[in-house]
């Protein structure tokens, strides 16, 4: 080796050795400065009582969520959704194949698992036929007639991004079903898919508000002006965060969100916890039939059931005053819904299930004589064929899902809807994870998703033994109890003669 090649090594050693002398001091140094702040501040007692180590606690707390949802936890045992549930949606969305092979992981013996009663003579196919028309609103001057049997739930701009929105708006089009707009008000994205519109009026009353937060009765009929928006919806109440009003961190709203919402950018976006004109049933009824008067177009409200005897008080005055002064439809939220974000206690612990919610509300509408007057669409957690299918059964008109068509646009359930970092820039405004978000491409598996869930719901009604999905009934069903046997939904759930 030549003297000015030794040369050339002996001096990058050298620098190598003051640069790995220099990285190991800085990095001293920081831990230095790590462990004074430590064992100097009082908020965290593990970090005080070990400092620089405590901080991993946090580190691998995060850490874990990623652990158990790929690689520990079990297909059917993660929560909210499992990993069977996930794989479904992403194969119906990607439009492959989604049959399985050698036998269920679904295990079939623990109580209120719901099992679907095959007829010994399946509906063939060429007797099987596409979901029939149902009107909404007949009383109205726009009635709705759509065919649709399954939707997307409410989603506001601003809680999810303008690609998602986008993607969300044009793939609710080519599927036949319609996209709520969630309360967050009509932004250009809902209209550019051209899908049918439920406009949602949330307790804010974003996109029809006057100042103080009341309705403007103006900025009402121009919306309704619009061709695409088919229905009103009035949110009472939502399935994760009964009582509480929508909450939209101030880092998610945009110029272009405070301009659609009339709200400043920057600031928490915070609804009321409740429509402070609605005191009671009449001026639930007031209301709606105010709104319907000034759209004349059918007109609905959500809300989750919990207390339910105001149910029997409202129907009541409905008869009194007449069956066309009846809400056009009720969406029952299930407290196993979703959201952006909201207080752990009411995610948890607060509301009515879907499962006991959905027949308490389609009895109390049979016992009054309001069945085929009102429409019912049911939403939580309702994205696999099973769950609508069960829906259907216990008497739904309609479903409508949110966290389904999610999946769809790739969500992976990262848990980080409540804050500006979802990795998929589905409910971020951060350009940067936006453009992981296609519009296009997105747009055609959100059709996928929302036809393959169709159809295969009929392919349940056909083995059931009906030509079409809305022909389902309590007694194609049954429900397995503590016991391990299974009993009729009708049993469980006798049905009420309208």
């Amino acid at each position: 080796m030549s003297d000015e090649m030794q040369s050339f090594l002996l001096r990058f050693l050298e620098v190598m050795s003051l640069l790995f002398i220099f990285v190991i001091g800085v990095v001293l140094l920081a831990l230095m400065v790590l462990y004074i702040i430590d064992i100097s501040q009082t908020q965290h007692a593990i970090r005080r009582n070990y400092p620089v180590i405590g901080r991993l606690r946090a580190f691998f707390e995060r850490l874990g969520e990623f652990f158990r949802q790929y690689f520990f936890a079990m297909d059917r045992e993660e929560l909210p959704f499992n990993r069977a549930q996930r794989s479904w949606v992403y194969r119906a969305a990607k439009n492959v194949d989604n049959t399985v092979a050698f036998g269920s992981t679904r295990d079939l013996r623990p109580a209120g698992t719901v099992l679907f009663v095959n007829c010994p003579f399946p509906t063939l196919g060429e007797d099987a036929v596409p979901p029939a028309p149902v009107t909404i609103g007949p009383h109205c001057e726009k009635p709705f007639t759509t065919s649709s049997l399954c939707n997307i739930s409410g989603m506001s701009f601003g809680a999810i991004s303008r690609p998602a929105v986008l993607a969300l708006s044009n793939g609710a089009r080519m599927a036949g079903a319609w996209q709520n707009t969630g309360e967050g008000g009509l932004s250009p994205h809902h209209l550019s898919g051209g899908a049918d519109l439920v406009f949602q009026i949330g307790t804010a009353k974003y996109g029809v508000r006057t100042l103080d937060g009341a309705l403007d009765e103006n900025k009402l009929r121009e919306v309704a002006a619009v061709d695409a928006v088919r229905m009103f919806e009035l949110k009472l109440s939502q399935g994760a965060k009964p009582g509480k009003g929508g909450i939209l961190p101030g880092g998610k709203v945009t110029d272009e969100i405070a301009a659609i919402r009339g709200i400043r950018r920057g600031d928490d976006s915070i609804s009321p916890n409740r429509h402070p004109e609605i005191n009671s049933v009449a001026d639930l009824l007031d209301f709606l039939n105010r709104i319907r008067g000034l759209t004349g177009k059918p007109v609905g409200f959500k809300a989750v059931v919990g207390a339910y005897g105001w149910l029997d008080e409202f129907f009541t005055l409905i008869k009194e005053r007449g069956e066309e002064c009846a809400p056009d439809f009720i969406t029952v939220d299930g407290a196993d819904g979703g959201t952006g974000a909201a207080p752990m206690a009411l995610i948890d612990d607060m509301g009515l299930p879907l499962r006991e919610s959905l027949p308490l509300l389609v009895d109390k509408l049979c016992a009054h004589g309001l069945r085929r007057r009102i429409k019912v669409v049911a939403s939580g957690k309702l994205i696999t064929p099973t769950e609508v299918a069960w829906a259907l059964c216990m008497g739904a008109d309609f479903t409508a899902s949110a966290r389904g068509p999610m999946f769809a646009l790739g969500c992976i359930q990262a848990l980080q809807c409540n804050k500006n970092t979802c990795p998929t820039g589905i409910t971020t405004h951060n350009p940067r994870l936006q453009k992981g978000l296609d519009p296009k491409n997105k747009a055609a598996r959100v059709c996928a998703y929302l036809q393959n869930l169709v159809h295969e719901v009929g392919i349940i009604a056909h083995s059931c033994g009906v030509p079409e999905p809305r022909r389902l009934k309590r007694f194609h069903a049954r429900v397995v109890t503590e016991g391990g046997v299974s009993v009729g939904l009708d049993e469980l759930f006798p049905e009420v003669k309208a």
